[in-house]
């Protein structure tokens, strides 16, 4: 594959989308709605996320959590990957039935996992659920496997994205209309704090400033109607942006290939 390139592949499993990449590109501060596990094939990268810094290198299992503020940046001259993005249902409910306790894990503990078994194992689901083999039962199997891999190192931990109320109260008003336009000092006024306490709080909290919070919202709203068949410029109109080309900016800033190229593995 070319330097610089992202390729989204069609994938067999419901609620599961496939990426491969290499490029030098540096992400910025970004969140998925999904989980992600994906395995560095070449080169190195680092990452800062809400689990602190890390580094992973080829041969090497990267993990990221739905809303999960992250960004990424390549250690010499540039790394490639693999990764598979989960629906939350599937990962949490795969959780419940591991651990056998009715309730499902919310996180994957570890954003780096150097374990050979385990990268085995995701490159042999990534290569099957992108069109080497259309067993179903080896999918289940794989898929089952490696969610009870990724979490069991879980150790009941507290959750560790707790936001102050006030910040939430903030957050929530974005969250609740991320089309409507909000100033600071709407946020203020929610918060009940000063604007420059809700912009160092918001950011301090979600590693995002109000607007980048915003606007990361907005871009999830377009991955989903993009999956779901809208065409983009009605997607772009729908989620809040200018028109089609500030949504692509935005688009490939975050995940590094466009949204056509994002549509066309639901074609």
């Amino acid at each position: 594959m070319p330097k610089n390139q992202f390729r989204m592949l069609r994938s067999a499993l419901a609620g599961v989308e496939a990426v491969e990449a290499e490029t030098r590109h540096s992400f910025s501060r970004h969140t998925h709605e999904q989980f992600g596990i994906g395995l560095i094939l070449a080169g190195a990268q680092k990452s800062l996320s809400g689990r602190g810094m890390v580094e992973a290198e080829a041969g090497e299992i990267i993990t990221v959590n739905p809303n999960e503020v992250h960004d990424g940046a390549p250690i010499g001259e540039g790394r490639s990957w693999r990764i598979l993005y989960f629906d939350p249902a599937i990962v949490t409910g795969l959780s419940r039935e591991i651990r056998e306790s009715g309730t499902g894990q919310s996180e994957i503990p570890n954003p780096v996992i150097r374990n050979r078994a385990i990268a085995a194992r995701f490159d042999t689901l990534f290569r099957a659920v992108t069109g080497e083999t259309a067993d179903a039962l080896l999918h289940e199997e794989l898929l089952l496997q490696l969610v009870a891999d990724v979490m069991r190192e879980y150790a009941g931990q507290e959750d560790r994205t707790a936001v102050p109320a006030s910040i939430r109260a903030a957050r929530d008003l974005i969250d609740s209309d991320p089309l409507a336009s909000v100033s600071l000092a709407d946020l203020s006024r929610e918060s009940g704090l000063s604007r420059f306490q809700v912009l160092r709080g918001f950011a301090k909290a979600t590693g995002m400033t109000p607007h980048a919070y915003l606007v990361q919202a907005r871009i999830h709203i377009a991955r989903r109607l993009i999956s779901a068949g809208t065409p983009l410029a009605e997607a772009a109109f729908a989620s809040g942006f200018a028109d089609q080309s500030h949504m692509t900016r935005v688009f490939v800033r975050k995940y590094g290939l466009s949204p056509r190229s994002y549509a066309s593995a639901f074609l």
